[in-house]
This record gives structure tokens, sequence and C-alpha cells, in this order.
């Protein structure tokens, strides 16, 4: 009799021939370890538990500039974290591209933001965010306390660089952890995300 999975994938299992399997909702939630900005290991396995966001990000991006410079990832980092919900803040630009951003350089730009994620997360060999498909920043993951996608996608539906669009967007990721943490099944599972490209 086969065992079922853990509903926490080591990235090792996610790579067939050096192609990593699309993340998308309704599919265990890939395990990691990755260092945040302080230096500290941070484990997805730590939350099981607990609903998680997982937000790609690059300070370097206009899209993501629009969610910052407007409050409106900020609001919902507090919001959520509030909550109890474990939101964390990922980098995947590799070390090897000019947009890298060194621990320091990404604390002092969150810092300057007002950022409020749980933890801000250096992947800088790009090995978490090849394993989602992660394709834009913002580029938006909803995980449940038993460890599954229920979201993933665009963070909402204005798919513009204009701060002003963030007031009025509706927000997938608010949508979705309202819907789930009321016990409902979650109306949009996932969306074509938007922004720049993750600088693998």
């Amino acid at each position: 009799m086969r065992r079922p999975l853990s509903p926490w994938l080591p990235l090792s299992m996610l790579f067939v021939a050096g192609v990593a399997a699309a993340v998308v909702a309704g599919v265990a939630a890939p395990g990691f370890t990755i260092t945040d900005t302080s230096g500290k290991a941070v484990q997805l396995a730590d939350y099981k538990g607990k609903y998680a966001v997982l937000e790609w990000t690059n300070p370097e991006c206009p899209f993501v500039r629009k969610h910052y410079g407007s409050g409106n990832m900020q609001a919902l980092q507090k919001e959520w974290g509030a909550r109890d919900v474990a939101w964390l803040t990922i980098n995947s630009t590799n070390a090897t591209h000019s947009e890298f951003k060194t621990p320091g350089q990404m604390s002092d730009w969150m810092k300057s933001q007002g950022a409020a994620p749980l933890a801000t997360l250096l992947d800088s060999t790009s090995d978490t965010g090849r394993a989602y498909g992660a394709k834009t920043t913002p580029h938006m993951f909803v995980i449940d306390p038993a460890g599954k996608v229920i979201y993933a996608g665009a963070i909402d539906d204005k798919r513009t660089t204009n701060p002003a669009d963030a007031k009025t967007a509706n927000n997938y990721v608010r949508a979705a952890l309202t819907e789930a943490m009321s016990g409902k099944a979650v109306t949009v599972g996932s969306t074509t995300p938007y922004g720049c490209s993750v600088k693998y």
C-alpha cells in the first residue's frame, strides 16, 4: 500500500530532468528553507497549521513599487499578520543578476517602505522561485493550514503600474483568505500573475 505524500514536499521531489512542476491551487505547497535578511534560516514547514502567504518581490520592479508605493502591500501584510497568517516575502533574484539585493539592501528597502511581513527571504539561488514556478513580481500564493495551495496568481485584477489602481482593485489574496478563514471554498483559486519577470 502506498503511503500518502506529505503536504510539504521537498524541493528535490519537484524537479524532473531539471524542470520544476508548476504549482497551482489544489496541490501541496513545496517545502523550502531560505535565509532571511537577518541570516536566520526559515522553513515553510515551521508554519504548518497556519495560513501562509508567499509574496514574490523585487524592489526594482515598477509593479512591486505600485503596491508598496500605494501602501497596499503593507496594509495586507499588517491586516493578515494580525490574524496570525504567516506572510513571507521572497526575493528570488539570482545572486548573479544586476538587480540582486544583499541582505542589508533588502532589509533597508523593506524598512523604508514600512513593510510588515513575518519574514523577508532571499532566495539567491532562485531554487524556491523555480520550484513554485514564480513568474512575476509580485506573484502570490496562499497556503492553507494543511499545506495545500488554495490560491496562486496575481495580487489583484488591475494589471497596471498605477498606484491609484490598488485602491479600487479586486484583491484576490484578500478574497481567498477571507473565504477560506470563514470556512468557505475559495471562489477564485488561480489567475494569471502580472508584473516584471522574476530575475532568474
